[in-house]
């Protein structure tokens, strides 16, 4: 296996994912206390990075899953995520503390769709940059940077988890997190709709 092409791959991951930790973070922040939302964001990011390369390898070979001109549009994903985010924690403000056991115990924080859609819809410029890069490595080529890829994610849940963990980011982020997220998901949102041009923005 040719090591320059692990790093390559490597690199390029690092490159186009840098964002990820932060909204990795954000989710893992949203999830403590609830049972299995670790399992569910890393999921949830799995399923949606999995999509980006599925994407990225079919325009490699000619194939377009989706028009380039309907990916600004992807934007409109996280941010409808944000603004049900934000509403729900206005709702929760406004409605004051819930049994903070009850809550604990029941099945919550974000689900694996949700993480998946917020995932594939920052991935627009990923795919952009995955297909020429598909398209001259070869069959053989594209599967190490796959590979590659596959295992940087769980580097990455790793990584978002590791700092939403941390006694200091932890704090912050149960302080602000309710807030935080939404304002993310939505900039995101908004980001990838202007940049693309989308609604002739």
């Amino acid at each position: 296996m040719d090591l320059g092409i692990i790093g390559q791959a490597a690199g390029l991951f690092a490159v186009t994912n840098i964002d990820d930790i932060l909204i990795l973070a954000l989710f893992f922040a949203q999830g403590t206390g609830h049972p299995g939302s670790t399992r569910r964001i890393v999921l949830g990011q799995y399923l949606g990075f999995a999509a980006i390369l599925a994407v990225a390898v079919a325009a490699a070979f000619g194939a377009t899953f989706l028009p380039e001109s309907a990916i600004p549009y992807l934007g409109l994903l996280p941010l409808a995520l944000g603004l049900k985010a934000a509403w729900q924690g206005w709702k929760d403000h406004r409605d004051g503390a819930v049994d903070e056991e009850a809550e604990q115990s029941k099945e919550g924080g974000p689900g694996p769709l949700e993480v998946a859609a917020v995932t594939f819809a920052n991935g627009g410029d990923n795919i952009g940059v995955y297909v020429p890069v598909f398209a001259t490595a070869g069959v053989g080529g594209m599967t190490v940077y796959a590979a590659v890829f596959l295992v940087l994610v769980a580097v990455w849940c790793f990584a978002g988890r590791f700092f939403a963990t941390r006694p200091v980011i932890a704090k912050a982020l149960a302080r602000w997190g309710h807030i935080l997220l939404p304002l993310v998901l939505i900039a995101i949102g908004l980001l990838i709709l202007i940049e693309g041009g989308a609604f002739g923005l």
